[in-house]
């Protein structure tokens, strides 16, 4: 006997594109039947797209997140015995800080449990970037993970298919049907995912700029309070960021090469840039974590955290020490003239490094570690004519035409005194209690 049905959704689909309020049973309903297939992906798609036009109430936004929770499972680090706490990112170009940030706040005996993705155009994967690392593997099972949250203190992995797999089918309908950008049904995404993980602290860096998923940084803080708000009342202690995305983040743009410069800043060095930003996240993770007093700067140079770092690459049956993948070709952008370098737009140089291999187009691409780019100066910077601006990295030459088209424009030398082009400050709000 078929099982009767509590709600219609064409009625839902109608009621939210006049701008009804959807009810706490109504979209309970549908995300369960979304979920079970009763509601069809056209349905879903006019449904998202009424999203999309007509927004959501706080309340909505909640109810449709703890519904895509509802539709897996829910892990529970209690008992480890020590606080857990997580941080996601938006993404953007060059934004490797996952790789040092995990060790330098496990190195203070808060849990870490960072289930990360893959890369999909402009913005790379930090799962991508690790397996760069002979031997490394991203799937563990559930008791892999604890284990080695209890006994190394941090993890970066792929989040098992139990946890919101509503949202794992939501997402792909949303790719094709130019509704990601809804800012209802991003927070949701990404928080259902991240209280269904079960950790009891949740630092948010959102970015916005050239970039960033969101450039509008009005749009990039919505999303933040959005979120924020999410955490807060599934009881996640929760924060966010607003972190500037116009110019790349550090000095590599890739896969093996931005663990090399996360590795860099675990021995104490690095980028500026990356460290602070790495600094900073640590901060407000451990805070949340009940450690606000925690020295992290002495931890990134004194080698506590690199002794985790080290310790988590095993675990995941990889070698710290082993030789990370280098291109077979490479090709040298050189300034040609004296000056300052003034502009160097963050999205166009992503767009170069995933057309040189290390991004991917579709899921099922392969994705070439060792493709991508370093740059050799920053907005700001003084160069003299000749002088190497960036280097490109591939396998395969003929990459490079089209690499070199994505960044025409992209970059811009002034005189001294013009004015610098990267968007002000890296960190440019807090947003939280």
């Amino acid at each position: 006997m078929s099982q009767v049905e509590a709600f219609d959704a064409v009625d839902l689909i109608r009621a939210k594109r006049d701008g009804r309020e959807l009810s706490t049973p109504e979209i309970g309903w549908l995300v369960d039947a979304y979920t079970r297939a009763y509601v069809a992906d056209e349905q879903m798609s006019a449904m998202t797209m009424a999203i999309f036009l007509r927004g959501m109430s706080r309340r909505e936004i909640r109810d449709l997140t703890m519904a895509m929770i509802a539709s897996g499972e829910r892990m529970d680090f209690s008992g480890l015995g020590k606080p857990t706490s997580d941080k996601h990112s938006t993404g953007g170009v060059g934004d490797k800080i996952t790789l040092p940030l995990m060790p330098l706040v496990a190195a203070f005996g808060v849990a870490v449990p960072q289930l990360s993705g893959r890369g999909l155009g402009h913005t790379g994967g930090t799962l991508d970037k690790l397996e760069s690392i002979p031997g490394w593997r991203a799937n563990l099972t559930n008791e892999e993970m604890f284990a080695q949250l209890r006994d190394q203190g941090g993890v970066i992995c792929a989040a098992g298919a139990g946890l919101a797999p509503a949202d794992k089918k939501l997402y792909a309908l949303r790719d094709i049907t130019g509704t990601v950008e809804a800012i209802p049904l991003i927070a949701s995404s990404i928080m259902s995912k991240k209280i269904a993980e079960g950790t009891g602290a949740l630092v948010l860096d959102v970015k916005f700029g050239s970039g960033a998923f969101l450039t509008d940084v009005d749009r990039s803080r919505e999303l933040a309070r959005t979120m924020v708000e999410l955490g807060e009342d599934a009881g996640v202690a929760t924060s966010a960021l607003l972190t500037n995305m116009n110019v790349p983040l550090g000095l590599t743009i890739g896969n093996a090469n931005e663990v090399r410069e996360s590795v860099e800043v675990l021995a104490g060095g690095g980028p500026s840039d990356v460290r602070a930003l790495t600094l900073a996240l640590a901060r407000e993770m451990l805070a949340l974590a009940g450690k606000p007093d925690a020295d992290v700067e002495a931890a990134l140079d004194d080698g506590r955290a690199m002794d985790v770092w080290r310790a988590t690459i095993r675990a995941q049956g990889g070698d710290p020490d082993a030789a990370l993948p280098v291109a077979k070709e490479s090709h040298v952008v050189t300034a040609d003239r004296d000056g300052v370098l003034v502009a160097q737009e963050a999205l166009p140089f992503g767009i170069a490094a995933w057309r040189l291999g290390a991004g991917r187009a579709r899921k099922e691409d392969p994705v070439h570690h060792a493709a991508g780019i370093d740059l050799h100066a920053k907005p700001g910077d003084a160069v003299r004519a000749g002088q190497p601006l960036f280097t490109l990295f591939a396998d395969d030459p003929a990459r490079f035409a089209r690499a070199l088209e994505s960044v025409e424009g992209a970059w811009r030398i002034g005189d001294p005194g013009d004015a610098i082009e990267d968007g002000g400050p890296l960190i440019a709000e807090r947003i939280g209690r």
